[in-house]
């Protein structure tokens, strides 16, 4: 049962999902940075550093999307409507944000409002996928495979904590990226940064995962009961190692190891979650299984999946392949 397609489609759409956060999330990241830029340069090697990749990053939003409409459909069908309003902010946010990265770079006069419009759309899109995610595990009222709830359910402390911890996580992440891609006295300001924000991300880390388990009975069940506590607690041991290897990366003066520490602390996050909903799609009732398309569809859509996903990865590679290196202030790339 492991093994059949609805099984190997959720995995999928998980992997689109990551990796969506963790590559758009540093591009976020810098728009929620990008208020705290001293100067003109600074501001224009922030754009610089993203300006290759951005766009190419959302592409995973679309497959994670697209894919659950495909072969979850009940999914997407209870889902959309239980969190229309923060979804439909977080795309209005994502265009107004890359509208204002386009035309930054074209206008004198307007500048500063799309300048302003780059950082609000990045730090609005970040706070509703947090709160989309904190949504999610707090549950989903459904009766009869349709949405059952009201239109704020979405809306709770516990839902703003998420949305919170995702902005500062993405800031972490956006910090250490342009620890990676900088050099000089913006490169030093983003390691400043990251220690702060490597703590606010972390203490938020720990407060989610203290009340998720409160969120419904089976997700206390699954972390804390006999023999499966014996492997989630591989989680928090990750977690501990990886905190260590961000904060020592910073205080040596590494350039790459805290990006890379910063994003494995999201797959890590990533993973916690998971073990939380599996075997279910929508918390706490709807199942992988309940909420997949029929099998013919789930193998067709699979084949050319299976020849996409490799080709996505593949171009994706090769842009940051070719736009590696730091942003010269004045020439670009070197």
């Amino acid at each position: 049962m492991l093994f059949d397609l609805p099984f190997i489609w959720a995995g999928i759409i998980a992997f689109a999902v990551l990796t969506y956060v963790i590559l758009d999330g540093f591009d976020l990241g810098v728009g929620i940075l990008f208020p705290f830029a001293k100067s003109e340069q600074d501001k224009d090697l922030m754009m610089n550093s993203i300006a290759p990749v951005w766009d190419g990053n959302e592409t995973w939003l679309i497959l994670g999307g697209g894919g659950l409409l495909a072969v979850f459909p009940l999914a997407y069908a209870i889902i959309l409507p239980a969190l229309y309003l923060p979804i439909i902010t977080m795309l209005l946010a994502l265009i107004f944000r890359g509208v204002a990265f386009e035309y930054r770079g074209r206008t004198k006069r307007w500048k500063p409002v799309w300048e302003v419009g780059f950082a609000a759309g990045s730090a609005i899109a970040a706070m509703m996928q947090g709160i989309t995610l904190g949504a999610l595990v707090q549950g989903i009222t459904v009766v009869d495979r349709a949405y059952a709830g009201g239109w704020w359910d979405w809306l709770s402390p516990f839902t703003v904590l998420t949305g919170l911890s995702v902005v500062a996580g993405y800031a972490l992440l956006g910090s250490t990226w342009l620890i990676l891609k900088t050099e000089g006295a913006l490169q030093q300001m983003m390691r400043d940064k990251a220690t702060m924000l490597g703590i606010i991300t972390l203490a938020a880390i720990g407060t989610v995962s203290v009340l998720t388990p409160f969120q419904d009975p089976i997700y206390f069940q699954r972390w804390f009961s006999l023999p499966g506590s014996l492997y989630t607690m591989v989680v928090p041991l990750a977690m501990a190692a990886l905190t260590w290897l961000l904060f020592s990366s910073l205080k040596a003066g590494h350039d790459a190891r805290p990006f890379i520490a910063s994003l494995l602390i999201f797959v890590v996050s990533f993973v916690g979650v998971g073990i939380s909903f599996y075997p279910n799609i929508v918390p706490p009732s709807v199942s992988i299984w309940e909420a997949a398309a029929p099998d013919s569809s789930l193998r067709f859509t699979l084949y050319g999946t299976l020849a996409l996903v490799p080709l996505i990865l593949g171009y994706t590679g090769y842009a940051y392949w070719v736009f590696r290196g730091n942003v010269n202030p004045d020439e670009g790339y070197h």
